[in-house]
């Protein structure tokens, strides 16, 4: 009996995203010794993609089952990483200075500024800290169907948190930029500095890639799994809604600790919307079952 190997759809969007980034790197000028690497990734992740498939289609157990799960969210980290290999060599700035002269009216114009600060510590602290779940987002949202025992619905949740992310990956390319809190030196900058504040930066400075900031990949996803949750676990409204209210305030905290532009927030959010046009089609048609020995 021949074994019917079939990727899930969050495995696609994974593949079809690393075959882009592979195409389009001959548009861009990437150092000889980092143009072949997007063509590896581009074969390696669908490779593993499909030894997962093939292996959980004739694994008695679930533990293929369950780490085709977790996987795709950890090749979103690759797929960030891959981004800083299109960091330009040189740079103009254009994009920086308009930008950043919008974000002065609202911060200190509009006053976005100096309410956050008008409690002290408070309000920075939980942004920052909101900040630093972002990381969390994803695995948050898998966990929480666990916990709800819907696996079945796993894929369908990845789906939008993957479209909602490599989306904006997929743009960092075509608009080369640098943050505001390193281009702009202590302009703007927020007046308290919190313990998290510091662990975040440390974060960024060491991890964080170079290449774009627009749109914001932190925004985006984090939206992205609140339209998800809402879509997918209607009847827990309170684990989609308050997914909801931690993506808004993803949304300021990464404009007011000045690691984006408030235009990279507000293309975040739009490109979220975009995977939740997606969860919208994908929610009309059955969700694909799980084998009776992959049920928690």
């Amino acid at each position: 009996m021949s074994t019917r190997v079939t990727l899930r759809a969050s495995e696609w969007v994974l593949t079809i995203y690393f075959l882009y980034v592979a195409a389009i790197t001959p548009w861009f000028s990437l150092l000889p010794w980092l143009a072949i690497k997007p063509v590896i990734l581009a074969a390696a992740v669908p490779l593993l993609l499909l030894v997962l498939a093939y292996a959980d289609s004739v694994w008695d157990g679930p533990g293929f089952s369950i780490a085709r799960d977790w996987v795709p969210l950890g090749l979103t980290l690759v797929a960030y990483r891959e981004m800083n290999w299109f960091t330009p060599q040189q740079r103009d700035y254009h994009l920086e200075f308009r930008w950043v002269e919008w974000d002065r009216t609202l911060l200190h114009g509009w006053g976005l500024h100096g309410a956050i600060e008008s409690l002290g510590l408070m309000i920075p602290f939980y942004l920052e800290f909101c900040y630093l779940l972002v990381y969390a987002v994803g695995p948050f949202a898998v966990a929480a169907l666990y916990v709800l025992h819907r696996r079945w619905l796993v894929d369908r949740v990845v789906l939008l948190y993957l479209l909602g992310t490599l989306l904006a990956y997929a743009l960092f390319p075509y608009f080369p930029s640098e943050p505001p809190r390193t281009l702009f030196g202590s302009s703007d900058l927020p007046s308290p500095t919190t313990v998290v504040r510091q662990l975040n930066l440390w974060m960024v400075g060491g991890y964080g890639i170079h290449s774009s900031v627009f749109p914001s990949a932190h925004v985006s996803s984090a939206f992205s799994a609140a339209w998800a949750l809402l879509l997918f676990v209607p009847d827990r409204k309170a684990i989609g809604w308050g997914m909801l209210i931690y993506a808004i305030s993803v949304a300021v905290a990464v404009v007011y600790g000045r690691y984006h532009y408030a235009v990279d927030s507000m293309a975040g959010f739009a490109v979220s919307l975009v995977a939740a046009g997606a969860g919208v089609l994908v929610r009309t048609l059955p969700p694909r079952p799980l084998r009776p020995r992959d049920l928690p």
